[in-house]
Parts: structure tokens; C-alpha cells; sequence
């Protein structure tokens, strides 16, 4: 069945952060949006990630008094990307990250919180920041939402506590420190309570943090400006006429409904971690691969730019955002996936192969782990590594999903998500690990890990090493001994955050057909667009922060404000 076909101005197609980004921007800008979600819940694979956006020059950072070269964070990506850098594309996120920042600051109910202490990834980098160019949605009361909020995607399982999101910075701070400070177990007491009396009274989480107070704050400012918020209404086909691509074909429970956008469509449906058939073309190991992204980021954008002339960018370093992942097994059959973020950084915790060698430095970045581990790994066998640790280290730091003290770590122990030995031998034959490998590693890293020293590896050596370690520990707050047992471990595989992999665009968010030229009428942000940290991941934040700049981007050049981006006006 076809329905009576449906204008507006612009039709965006997903709803996670660049999605949501253009819908407002242009709605602020005058014109008549719909955002169509192919999922039944809005917020897309944003409302299950950390929240943070790497924006160098954001007002956070200049109202906190931290002021840098405004060439440091360009040349730092010169040196990242390499090859990979595009000046022109890198230059428009550049200009653009504070301003996208200022205009939602000023003009919407996003709020932002500055990353003040946050370093880039690799320190040793001309041009390294050491704090202040990331930035976060300031906590928000779901409440403000009505009745919207139940249309929104609620946490990941396997990254929040009973529903309740618990954010990187003084918060997280306090949950690993409960039980060692009065002032963190009345912050934990104070959040746990008010969860409580929120999940009785709403039936879910209501104090949104990370990703959860992205979305929520973009939904209040979508709907205030009018924007057409639809759920379960996938985009089947593009609309053209001519070459322009004029809006789009979306299904739904009621049959097929036309679209016709007098402006332009925005292509921002979260890439493609779950299509099957594109990933096992570009991904390496992909037989083993566990993707973090929302089940309904399965291509769509890609193919919908591809059918308009579009092109995917296969020339990235790597097609998507890795990360180390553990499959958690559950009582009633299920399975979920924990991203591991945290515990690596923190002295204490070693990561090893079949072998029992250690193959890299575990304090680098998450995308840095997965691709040591994929080239450590040889042909032909399972690409898995296992985080091995003492039972004091994960009563203190937790280790995946198995939180730490007072938290009880018996059902992760019978559940065999953690395996135990007694002496690293134990361990091993437990987990399948050389036991003589085993034991060679632990002997020889805790003979320099008691000095503070990582020959191997060189972990501490880099501000962000340092940043994820424990400042108590002296004198590398990234190096302990694993000593005494009993030890424990974890197998963790590579995982995704998302693709990097996506449509060709230019410095307006364009898609860019044959020979470099744009197709009129249609623009891709977020992982729809191939990324333009060109598959590398020089800071935490480089997919949330690209994808709001460029969906702020998008937004304006449809609203006919192209060049230098600086304001509403």
C-alpha cells in the first residue's frame, strides 16, 4: 500500500548524532525537516557509545582558560594520517568543531561539558594536545523529554550499571573508589538512589549521561524547532530527477510513503557493521568480528549514495573503528558484547597471545590494540588475545564486565567469562595459553614492572599512557606486578565501534560522484561518510566529534549558508 506523499525541505535518514546534528541546524535555519529512523527507537549507535567529541578550539576549553596554536591540532593529524590526510576536508572539520559547538551552546538545549584533561593518543606527535580538545553533552534529566523519551534507544547493557550510564571523568571516579572514599560513596549513594526511584517510577534510566545525554538533548532541540521525529520508517529508494536526488522512498508499517525534498536528503544511517557481505569484503578477520554498532546500522546509506553515483572510499588505513571485545554469556541464553576502554591502561593487567606473549603495549588506544593484536596473530589461527590479572587487580579496577569490589565476581567466575588459576600455569591450561609462555611473560614483566619499567612495550612513557593509569601507583601509574594470585583473564577479540569505510564527500558534507563532482541533492555525515581521519584514530571522540561538525556542516550548506560557517546569521 502507498500513502499520500509527504515534503519538506530536507530529509535527513538516521538519527544518531550526524543525523540529529543536520536536522537541527537546518531547522534552525528556516527550513522543514523529517528525520527518518529505519529502527523502532531514535538515537542510532550514539545512544550506546561514551558521548565524547574530539572539537579542538571548542569554548569549553577557551572558558577554562585553554588556549592552543590553532595549526597544533592540523599538523598533529598530518602526522597521524599521513597519506591519509586530506588537507581540505581536514581544514572544513577544523574551522568548523568550535563553531558546531558554539552554535548548539547558544541556540539549542545541548550543553556541553570540556574534556579539560583528556590527551590525544600519541603524545610523541608534533602537535599532541594534552587536554581541552574533547568535549560532552552536560548530564540531562530525561524528564525534560516527555513523552519522547520512550522513543529513544535506552543504554547498552554491557556499558551501564542496571540501566544507569555512568560517565568517564569524576563520575566513573567515584564508582571505582565507593568503597574507599565517604565523599564517592555519598555520589554513588545519591545516583544509585535516584536510579532506583526512576526505574520504579518510568520504568527506565532517566539521569542521561554519555551518548544517552547526546541524543536526549538533541531530541529536545529537534522537537522544539519542529523537526518531524519517524520511527520504523526505513529508506527504501532514492527519489531523482534528473541527476538531482529530490527525496526518497521510505517503508513502514502502513506500506511505502513518498518524500520529496525541496532542498536536499542527508545520508547518515551509522555505516555498515552489520552487513554481512560489505564487512567480509573489507574487514580483516571478520569471522571473529564483534561490532558495538546498533543492529539497524546494516549499510543502507552506503547502497542508498551508491544507487545516486555515489562511491565508497576504499582507501582508508582501516574500514572501521576497532575495539577489544569480550562476549558476555547470560543466564537466559544471550549474549552481549563489552567494549574493553578501561582496565587495560591500569597497572596490573597484561595482555597475551595463544603463546603467552605479550604483543604490544596495552595502555595505547583501543583501535591501536586491535590492530597489533590482528598482526601478532598468525595466519591461519583464531585472532583472540586474552587481559590476564591478579584477583586484587579486578576487585580494584574490575576487568570487563566483571565490575569490581563490592560487586561480586562468582558469576562471571561459573559463567566461564573470567577463567581463574591459582599460578599462571593454572591459568593458562585454563584458558588454552602455553602455560611455559605464560609463565616466562608474568616472571619477566614483573621483574621490571616493580621498577616501573616496560622495556618491551615502553607503557607510561606518553601523557595518554599516564591519563588511563592509577596516579597512586608510583612510579609508573601504568605498571604493577602481577603478584600474588590467584590470577584471572578474560579473552577479548576485535570489535568495532563502527565503520570508518563510507561515501566519498567533499569540505560540505557532499557526496562526490564520478570524477570528484558532487551529486546535486545529497549530502552523508557520520559513518556514511568515509571518515576524515582517513581510518586512523589519533583521540577518543573522532566519530562523534566529525560526525557533529559535518552534520552541522550539511545543515547549513542546505539552508544555503555555505562558506565560512561562523554563526546563524
Amino acid at each position: 500500500m502507498t500513502r499520500a506523499p509527504l515534503a519538506c525541505d530536507l530529509l535527513v535518514i538516521g538519527s544518531g548524532a550526524a543525523g540529529l546534528a543536520a536536522a537541527v541546524t537546518a531547522a534552525f535555519h528556516g527550513l522543514a525537516v523529517i528525520v527518518a529512523e529505519k529502527a523502532p527507537v531514535l538515537g542510532g549507535t550514539t545512544a550506546w557509545s561514551g558521548g565524547w567529541m574530539w572539537a579542538p578550539g571548542n569554548p569549553p576549553a577557551r572558558r577554562a582558560g585553554i588556549v592552543e596554536d590553532p595549526e597544533a591540532p592540523r599538523a598533529y593529524l598530518r602526522g597521524v594520517l599521513g597519506n591519509n590526510f586530506d588537507e581540505v576536508r581536514v581544514g572544513a572539520f577544523l574551522d568548523a568543531a568550535p563553531r558546531m559547538v558554539g552554535f548548539f551552546e547558544e541556540h539549542t538545549a545541548l550543553q556541553f561539558e570540556g574534556g579539560l584533561r583528556i590527551p590525544d593518543t600519541y603524545g610523541d606527535i608534533p602537535g599532541a594536545g594534552t587536554g581541552g580538545r574533547s568535549v560532552i553533552a552536560a548530564p540531562y534529566d530525561a524528564r525534560a523529554l516527555g513523552d519522547l523519551v520512550h522513543r529513544m534507544r535506552r543504554p547498552l547493557r554491557e556499558t551501564s550499571f542496571l540501566g544507569l550510564t555512568i560517565q568517564a571523568g569524576p563520575d566513573l571516579a567515584a564508582f571505582l573508589n565507593l568503597t574507599r572514599s565517604p565523599r564517592a560513596f555519598a555520589h554513588v549513594a545519591r545516583r544509585l538512589a535516584r536510579h532506583l526511584a526512576d526505574l520504579a517510577r518510568h520504568g527506565r534510566a532517566m539521569q542521561l549521561r554519555n551518548g544517552q545525554a547526546l541524543v536526549g538533548r538533541l531530541l529536545r532541540s529537534a522537537a522544539d524547532l519542529g523537526v518531524d521525529l519517524r520511527t520504523s520508517a526505513p529508506a527504501m529508494r532514492l527519489l531523482r530527477e534528473g541527476e538531482r536526488v529530490c527525496g526518497a522512498v521510505l517503508g513502514g508499517r502502513d506500506g511505502e510513503i513518498e518524500v520529496r525534498a525541496r532542498r536536499a536528503v542527508v545520508l547518515a544511517g551509522g555505516g555498515y557493521p552489520h552487513d554481512a557481505e560489505r564487512r567480509r569484503a573489507s574487514f580483516p578477520a571478520d569471522a571473529e568480528h564483534l561490532t558495538l554498532a546498533v543492529p539497524s546500522a546494516s549499510g543502507d546509506g552506503l547502497r542508498l549514495g551508491e544507487s545516486a553515483g555515489g562511491a565508497v572510499d576504499g582507501t582508508l588505513a582501516a574500514p572501521g573503528a576497532w575495539c577489544p571485545v569480550s562476549l558476555v554469556p547470560y543466564p537466559d541464553g544471550s549474549t552481549g558484547r563489552f567494549p574493553h576502554i578501561i582496565e587495560r591502561g591500569k597497572p596490573g593487567v597484561i595482555g597475551v597471545l595463544a603463546d603467552g606473549r605479550r604483543f604490544c603495549n596495552e595502555g595505547n588506544g583501543y583501535h591501536d590494540y586491535v590492530l597489533a593484536m590482528l598482526r601478532a596473530v598468525p595466519a591461519g589461527r583464531e585472532v583472540a588475545s586474552w587481559l590476564v590479572c591478579t584477583r586484587a587487580f579486578q576487585r580494584r579496577y574490575g576487568l570487563g564486565i566483571a565490575r569490581p569490589a563490592p560487586l561480586p565476581v562468582g558469576p562471571f567466575l561459573r559463567s566461564g567469562y573470567l577463567r581463574c588459576g591459582r599460578t599462571p600455569a593454572d591459568l593458562a591450561r585454563a584458558c588454552g595459553i602455553d602455560p611455559d609462555g605464560l609463565e616466562r611473560t608474568v616472571a619477566e614483566f614483573n621483574l621490571h614492572a616493580r621498577r616501573g619499567e616496560d622495556p618491551a612495550f615502553g607503557r607510561g612513557a606518553t601523557p595518554y599512557n599516564r591519563y588511563q593509569g592509577d596516579p597512586r601507583v608510583t612510579p609508573n601509574p601504568c605498571l604493577a606486578p602481577l603478584e600474588p594470585g590467584p590470577f584471572y583473564a578474560v579473552k577479548v577479540q576485535p570489535g568495532s565501534f563502527g565503520t570508518f569505510a563510507g561515501l566519498r564527500t567533499d569540505e560540505h558534507a557532499r557526496v562526490l560522484g564520478a570524477g570528484g563532482v558532487p551529486v546535486p541533492g545529497l549530502y552523508a555525515a557520520g559513518t556514511d561518510m568515509a571518515s576524515v581521519m582517513g581510518g586512523h584514530y589519533p583521540a577518543g571522540g573522532i566519530n562523534l566529534g566529525p560526525a557533529m561538525t559535518f552534520g552541522y556542516i550539511a545543515g547549513r550548506h542546505a539552508a544555503g549558508l555555505a562558506g565560512e560557517g561562523a554563526g546563524p546569521a
